[in-house]
């Protein structure tokens, strides 16, 4: 059963500032590094999936194991962190301090959640290719801003050392041959930079806020929701992973348009319309035509990420929720719920606002939020999920 606090607690990430002992000219925050790390990981996925070992599920799990690792030990410099994880005896110390701080909010989540997280982070033998992948995504987002710290600490002896020690990684992943490629393809360079820089967006803009979340971020507790809700209501793997994947990328076409609040496009009769038009067109220009392999893919996690289909004779065919949960939770359906990753949209819009207005920021629109989202799931369920009853655990 997932819980209240452990869907908050998901957002301590979004306070956690990197790099904070050099010159910044932008924040960088931990909730970001993590989206960025797992959408470099879908394209390293990609590029791997026919590989042996590859999973998707696994490649998510794992990511999001490493994510609950980050924001328990969150004070350790990476150089620190690596040292402490050389010696085995003193990184199984360190995680059971951590496991023993995380584990009541965890204790309760469905299917085995707790026992994979646990035996994950004690692992410290050779990774299979999904940690391979995660290991040379973590590394990407990483060096991605390392390229901004440098340039705002030309002079730093310590940037100088951090730069030859990412060079060495560097060198080590290039057994990786996704890595070769991204190197080789500009396309795919673009596309991660793309969603990098939806960082840079700050959600609810025109709003004092505390925590700050950036749609980058955002989409990343999406997907981490997506996947907490489809775990809860029994999804299938498949059904599991593209609600993940749809969550993670659902706002990607924000890179081209800007974060525009719902009160906006709905402020004129047809407006919401002419966005998403806009929207579509912008990405066949400056995405779909980067990387027309995966053009398929982007779409069904950004064109119409709302709906829930599954795929019948290779037709993506629209079902309701309940008929899949019945008919078609099966891998061989591929199946996505879309008002699931919705449910999962909206409840990080509501813990958005929740802790802005907890932490001082009180504004009526943010009032608006609070009143507003919960009644849409007043007495509703998904599945077997409670809606309503998380809703009421936020507010109590």
């Amino acid at each position: 059963m997932i819980t209240a606090r452990f869907l908050t607690r998901i957002y301590d990430a979004a306070n956690m500032q990197r790099w904070n002992d050099q010159i910044r000219p932008v924040e960088l925050r931990e909730l970001d590094k993590q989206a960025h790390k797992m959408m470099i990981a879908y394209v390293l996925g990609k590029l791997h999936e026919r590989d042996a070992g590859f999973n998707w599920l696994t490649l998510i799990e794992s990511g999001f194991f490493e994510f609950i690792q980050r924001l328990i030990i969150t004070d350790l410099k990476p150089q620190l962190f690596y040292k402490i994880k050389s010696n085995p005896r003193k990184y199984r110390e360190l995680n059971d301090w951590m496991y023993r701080q995380i584990r009541p909010d965890i204790v309760s989540l469905s299917n085995g959640f707790i026992g994979r997280f646990r035996t994950y982070i004690n692992s410290t033998g050779k990774k299979d290719i999904n940690g391979r992948i995660l290991a040379a995504a973590h590394f990407y987002a990483t060096r991605w801003e390392f390229e901004i710290i440098k340039r705002a600490n030309p002079d730093s002896h310590y940037i100088n050392k951090i730069g030859e020690q990412l060079t060495k990684q560097e060198t080590s992943l290039d057994q990786i041959e996704g890595m070769k490629t991204i190197k080789s393809k500009r396309g795919y360079r673009e596309l991660i930079d793309l969603c990098g820089q939806l960082r840079f967006q700050v959600r609810w803009s025109h709003l004092h806020r505390i925590p700050r979340t950036s749609v980058l971020g955002h989409m990343l507790v999406v997907a981490l929701f997506s996947y907490l809700f489809s775990v809860e209501i029994g999804a299938c793997e498949k059904r599991t992973v593209n609600n993940y994947l749809t969550g993670l990328f659902h706002d990607l076409p924000e890179a081209l348009t800007r974060d525009v609040i719902n009160p906006v496009k709905r402020s004129s009769k047809g407006l919401e319309t002419l966005i998403k038009t806009y929207e579509n067109e912008q990405m066949n220009e400056q995405v779909y035509s980067l990387l027309p392999d995966f053009t398929g893919d982007l779409k069904f996690f950004t064109v119409n990420e709302f709906s829930n289909t599954v795929t019948i004779n290779r037709r993506r065919v629209p079902k309701s929720p309940s008929v899949i949960t019945k008919a078609y939770n099966d891998n061989k359906f591929n199946p996505r719920d879309g008002v699931l990753v919705k449910a999962a949209d909206d409840m990080a819009a509501f813990i958005e606002a929740l802790l802005a207005l907890k932490n001082g920021a009180h504004s009526e629109p943010l009032n608006e939020a609070l009143r507003a989202i919960p009644k849409k799931y007043a007495n509703k369920k998904i599945g077997s999920l409670p809606v309503s009853t998380l809703y009421q655990e936020l507010l109590a």
